[in-house]
């Protein structure tokens, strides 16, 4: 389900089954995060051909409750969620599953256009996970928030690392700095493809977010705490790391009176 943005973009989750289309990838540019550092990291999950497999990431926002991105979920897949994990491919012990009992859904989103934004959804989970020092819940910015250039930000995800390449076994991250919206709606990055309801960040050719990665969080410290200020949307189509395509996601904060309302 990678889907062209205009001419230029790509929704970034390996969603649908059998081999997953160009990959399912994983950050570009980033290194092993340490085990259980983003606890509110989530990998979201699809049924096929008797087994699981990673397609997304998201955020515990609630102990039921999962932030990911809407084209991640916009299909009659089953889902689960694991939280508490690190290594995808094994089991460590540390991981706790569960179905999803009910997807919403933004009522503004268009699977057919995701350069509208309202690229966001929430799951409730079928059971409530325990808060430990593997699974915590993740802090969202305040409504209305948005943060200058350059601001530092990480993304995490176990997404491709490189474009067409695969998945990433274990959570990586990488360090992408905040593109403000006068610059990333410029001619030569995203132009007009970027909202207002956005957040871009890096766009150094170098780092990314790849397929894989989406509906995962964008972690910036504020006052000392880190909060998910965005959920990976989308990349340029010419290549998950492209030089002034910088990963554009959900801004969080355009959005908090909604995740309130569910």
């Amino acid at each position: 389900m990678l889907q062209l943005v205009l001419l230029a973009a790509l929704a970034l989750c390996g969603c649908y089954a059998e081999p997953i289309p160009d990959g399912a990838q994983r950050v570009v540019g980033g290194t092993e995060a340490s085990s259980h550092a983003w606890p509110s990291q989530i990998s979201l999950q699809y049924y096929s051909s008797g087994s699981w497999h990673h397609t997304c990431g998201g955020s515990l926002i609630k102990q039921n409750w999962v932030l990911t991105a809407a084209h991640c979920v916009d299909s009659n897949l089953s889902f689960r969620v694991v939280a508490g994990d690190h290594n995808i491919q094994k089991t460590e012990g540390s991981e706790q599953i569960f179905s999803v009992s009910s997807k919403h859904i933004h009522p503004y989103w268009n699977s057919n256009n995701v350069a509208a934004g309202y690229d966001i959804a929430l799951l409730r989970l079928s059971g409530s996970a325990t808060l430990n020092s593997y699974v915590q819940l993740a802090v969202l910015p305040s409504a209305g928030t948005v943060l200058s250039n350059n601001y530092p930000c990480y993304i995490t995800g176990w997404g491709l690392t490189r474009t067409n390449g695969q998945l990433s076994s274990v959570l990586l991250q990488a360090y992408l700095p905040v593109v403000d919206y006068q610059t990333c709606s410029s001619f030569s990055y995203w132009g007009s493809t970027v909202k207002n309801t956005m957040v871009c960040a890096g766009g150094d050719g170098v780092r990314s977010g790849c397929q894989g990665d989406s509906g995962g969080p964008l972690h910036c410290a504020v006052n000392g705490q880190y909060q998910v200020h965005g959920v990976t949307s989308f990349v340029s189509s010419l290549g998950c790391n492209t030089l002034r395509k910088p990963t554009v996601f959900t801004r969080v904060s355009a959005y908090i009176s909604w995740i309130n309302s569910v």
